[in-house]
């Protein structure tokens, strides 16, 4: 049963603590599977701007095309990047919505065994500029995960490189590799992408 635009499910308590950021996640077909409420409001604030604020004309609901757009560079993606490994240092991104208070996109894909048509893509919204703010308590508390963990899952959400987080930690590449591969035990994901869906959809 879907719910209604107003209802707002438990699980996005946790999604909805991360300001200004967003999940949007979608089959190969492009169905909308989740979208959480920031990127929901996100999508409004980017269709505003794509429809010169006209947005009582634009259908509600309507994924901007930026969205879309990206969705459709994630599926040509699939076709050449078929395993998850293939995916932890990929993403493609996007820039949209109003100049002065642009919206960053980051689009991954989740291949499926049973080819493209099966796969998932998942796309990250959030406004550039604006505090990260993880709720690395949460995560923390429920995945049990160390403080250092913590601070890898922190800058994972911010689309880091291992080489990035290397440098912010000061320590090296091999131990971030490390870190997410205790990540991924301890949250039961596959792919530092999963690593992510889990903590959004926890």
């Amino acid at each position: 049963m879907a719910d209604s635009p107003n209802t707002v499910d438990p699980k996005d308590g946790f999604v909805d603590q991360r300001a200004g950021s967003g999940i949007v996640v979608l089959s190969a077909s492009m169905q909308l599977l989740h979208m959480n409420r920031q990127a929901s409001e996100l999508a409004k604030k980017i269709n505003a701007v794509e429809h010169g604020g006209q947005t009582a004309k634009s259908a509600h609901g309507v994924l901007p095309t930026a969205l879309t757009e990206l969705c459709g560079e994630i599926i040509k993606a699939l076709h050449v990047r078929t395993e998850a490994k293939d995916w932890e240092q990929f993403e493609l991104k996007r820039v949209a919505g109003d100049p002065n208070q642009p919206i960053l996109l980051r689009g991954f894909g989740l291949p499926d065994r049973g080819g493209v048509q099966n796969a998932r893509l998942v796309v990250t919204m959030e406004e550039i500029g604006r505090k990260q703010n993880l709720n690395a308590e949460h995560a923390r508390d429920r995945f049990n995960l160390t403080n250092r963990e913590q601070a890898v899952v922190e800058h994972l959400a911010k689309g880091w490189t291992n080489k990035e987080i290397a440098n912010a930690l000061e320590i090296t590449e091999q131990t971030v590799k490390e870190h997410i591969k205790h990540i991924m035990r301890k949250t039961n994901a596959s792919t530092r992408t999963g690593i992510l869906v889990h903590m959004f959809n926890s």
